[in-house]
């Protein structure tokens, strides 16, 4: 058999044939659909792999810091949509969800923790799978609520320097290096985010869902800051500067609302989602 048709053969049945700007690479099929359905890590594989994954932190560093070779940033191009895929392939079986956000610093008997909870369990009683960031504090209170109340919790983990494992409350979880693509799953399957009290990473999964809605490249779900005594300030910036300056109009603030409550929350994610068609199926209520 002629060699050429030999490897053409070898490629389409064992091998994907990736292109890119002339060049191209072969990686086994099989490899992955393993990158696919990677399973969950457990605490050991997070304590031997934990140096594998400094190492890769700080090559996203050296990436994200200068000019590559073209080879290099081909290769990093193909990790990048390996784990957009693994991520889709994980969350493809979820129900609507809602996304919350929050700091990883609140921990149990801190009030924002206890808030946190009681979203996730009212929003999973309502029938709303719970995604967070997948990490502690009110990441993990939001999760905690929601698997108390029998609903589906889900997270999507990041690695850190100093490393985020992730909650024990979650039903599936999936694990990233990169920063946007987590970003990209935790709004690709979300209704509404709300905003639980938090630091600069929160500010920044915030201002990402509402620029997507300001900028139509998303439908106008609810974005809801949750708790007035910490988000008044920050509102009352958004309208004295941001507006007042004509940085932002009133009406692209129409989407922005603050509670208290998780229940006014619900209500006002149901008012938003009721034209799209959206089924949801409430869970039974459990034993006193």
């Amino acid at each position: 058999m002629d060699a050429r048709r030999f490897e053409a053969r070898h490629t389409l049945t064992r091998y994907v044939t990736i292109y890119h700007d002339g060049g191209h690479a072969i990686l086994p099929k099989k490899w992955l659909y393993e990158q696919a359905h990677m399973p969950h890590p457990t605490p050991k594989r997070l304590s031997r792999i934990k140096q594998e994954n400094l190492a890769d932190i700080q090559s996203e560093a050296k990436f994200l810091a200068a000019r590559r070779s073209r080879f290099y940033d081909a290769g990093r191009l193909i990790k990048i949509g390996i784990e957009f895929w693994r991520g889709f392939m994980k969350l493809y079986p979820i129900g609507p969800a809602v996304t919350v956000f929050g700091s990883a610093r609140f921990h149990e008997g801190h009030p924002y923790y206890e808030l946190a909870r009681k979203v996730g369990n009212e929003l999973a009683k309502e029938g709303f799978t719970v995604m967070t960031g997948g990490g502690p504090g009110l990441m993990e209170a939001a999760n905690r609520g929601a698997k108390e109340a029998g609903g589906e919790s889900v997270g999507c983990n990041v690695v850190l320097p100093h490393e985020q494992n992730p909650n024990p409350y979650l039903d599936r979880v999936v694990k990233f290096y990169y920063f946007f693509v987590r970003k990209v799953m935790l709004v690709k399957y979300s209704y509404a985010f709300i905003i639980m009290p938090g630091g600069m990473g929160t500010l920044d999964e915030m201002s990402e869902a509402v620029t997507l809605i300001q900028t139509g490249k998303l439908y106008d779900f609810p974005v809801i800051l949750m708790g007035k005594d910490y988000w008044t300030g920050f509102l009352d910036w958004v309208k004295n500067t941001l507006v007042e300056k004509g940085a932002i109009s009133q009406d692209e603030l129409a989407f922005l609302h603050i509670t208290d409550d998780p229940l006014d929350a619900l209500r006002t994610i149901h008012q938003a989602t009721q034209g799209l068609g959206l089924k949801l199926t409430p869970l039974p209520k459990l034993p006193d």
